[in-house]
């Protein structure tokens, strides 16, 4: 896989069509918004989306937030290094409340995180509660704060099965909100709504995205473990996109089955 990032300038602008904003439908045009804040975790999903929103939009700022995951402390610096090779300000936000007093056992007051298909109901054991609603009110305001008018999410089909707070229902109303509730209208952005994690792949790599240094795994730790829900949906990923998979993982055994399937 190519390492770094390739010119930015050379990626087919025509992906704008594929914008589905959570209070419009069909939109082709990029409407009022010029200036966007992106939702970074570190993760494959939302650094694919930093870069494709520094194509659409003036990408004025990325926050990422720390808030007691297991795995916060070895995305975040991902976050960092590819905010750096944009020249996009970084803001890193401590919510270590929801450690203290939310329960999931993606955080680190929970319990082991379990093995298995992303889409399997074991992973609503790592549902931390309310947790985009939280972070993107946060951002809508930081966002009116410095002038931009949009907020980029990562959020994508396959994140529908589990989190109740990626549902369209959640962010159709979400959005409404924080419209009615801005005097700048934020808009929120999912670029990625319509796109499975191959797809995403696939874009990321067509932009010479450094897909190395990504994290997914809920387990943290050194390696990828290779065998919870993000690390099978990560590889997943990989293996039918038909792209290299740059990640070492500490176990890659066969692929457990998509439930249902």
């Amino acid at each position: 896989m190519k390492q770094g990032c390739c010119s930015l300038d050379k990626y087919d602008m025509g992906i704008n069509n594929d914008i589905t904003r959570v209070n419009r439908k069909n939109v082709n045009s990029m409407g009022s918004i010029s200036k966007a804040v992106v939702l970074v975790s570190g993760g494959m999903d939302s650094v694919t989306a930093l870069y494709d929103t520094a194509n659409k939009f003036d990408l004025v700022a990325a926050v990422s937030f720390n808030y007691g995951a297991k795995h916060n402390d070895r995305e975040i610096p991902f976050a960092a290094v590819h905010c750096r090779r944009l020249g996009v300000r970084h803001e890193v936000i401590s919510l270590a409340f929801i450690n203290q007093l939310f329960k999931s056992d993606l955080l680190k007051s929970g319990g082991e995180i379990p093995n298995g298909h992303y889409e399997e109901l074991t992973m609503k054991q790592t549902v931390v509660p309310f947790r985009n609603g939280i972070m993107m009110a946060i951002v809508a305001g930081f966002a009116e704060s410095i002038g931009a008018q949009g907020l980029v999410i990562a959020a994508h089909t396959g994140d529908h099965a589990v989190y109740p707070d990626c549902r369209e229902d959640f962010m159709k109303s979400m959005g409404e909100a924080i419209r009615l509730g801005t005097y700048g209208q934020i808009e929120i952005v999912r670029p990625f709504i319509a796109l499975g994690k191959a797809e995403i792949a696939k874009r990321g790599f067509e932009m010479g995205v450094d897909f190395s240094q990504t994290w997914s795994c809920y387990r943290g730790g050194d390696l990828h473990c290779g065998k919870c829900g993000t690390c099978v949906e990560r590889r997943e990923a990989f293996l039918v996109a038909g792209i290299e998979d740059p990640t070492v993982y500490k176990e890659a055994g066969p692929l457990p089955r998509k439930p249902n399937s």
